[in-house]
């Protein structure tokens, strides 16, 4: 009888060191090891850089007009305004040529294309409407020392459309991209002509 339990007993303990070397049993005595978080990722920063910018978003808006106050204390509201359309980074922007100026009565449209580190960077400004003026080319492109060595992070999209118009007025013809346009500039009448001439009012 004695040993029948011991042979018992021994088979209890060669099964139990079978079960105790199974995985599900050796992942149960094992400590749980907790899997790495997950990075999160804010899906919102472009916004949030922009929206720290109040000067250059309105929230909950598409358009902002910026109110100018104009000759005499005049409220002109079209003569400077930004238009945020599906991307955050391309801003359209209108400005009127200023009073007592060969552009007088003319609108012109630009695009602006903000890079990833403003306003560490200038935008890149573009007239979309055709300019005819020494430091525009026939592509747009603009000669404005504020765009290019001359930016800083305080210039905001306010302060470069009024850069814009202002230059309209008084260009640099000593650097021009249209010679044709910096020759004619001292004969302001046959300059006005030419506007004039070539200039196409954009659409709506």
């Amino acid at each position: 009888m004695a040993s029948a339990n011991n042979n018992r007993s021994s088979a209890n303990q060669e099964d139990g060191r079978h079960r105790g070397n199974t995985p599900s049993d050796a992942a149960a005595r094992s400590p749980k090891q907790s899997l790495p978080a997950a990075k999160s990722v804010d899906t919102q920063s472009v916004t949030k850089r922009f929206v720290s910018f109040p000067r250059l978003v309105v929230p909950n808006s598409e358009r902002a007009a910026i109110r100018v106050d104009g000759p005499n204390d005049e409220l002109r509201w079209r003569d400077l305004c930004v238009s945020a359309r599906d991307n955050i980074f391309c801003w359209k922007g209108t400005i009127i040529g200023s009073k007592d100026t060969v552009f007088e009565g003319t609108e012109y449209k630009l695009s602006l294309l903000f890079p990833n580190d403003y306003p560490f960077k200038p935008p890149k400004v573009k007239f979309e409407t055709g300019c005819f003026h020494p430091n525009v080319d026939i592509y747009g492109n603009i000669c404005l020392d504020i765009l290019q060595d001359k930016w800083s992070s305080a210039y905001d999209v306010k302060s470069i459309l009024l850069s814009i118009q202002s230059l309209l007025g008084e260009p640099n013809t000593s650097s021009p991209l249209n010679t044709q346009a910096a020759q004619l500039w001292s004969n302001q009448e046959e300059y006005r002509k030419m506007v004039e001439k070539l200039y196409k009012a954009p659409s709506a």
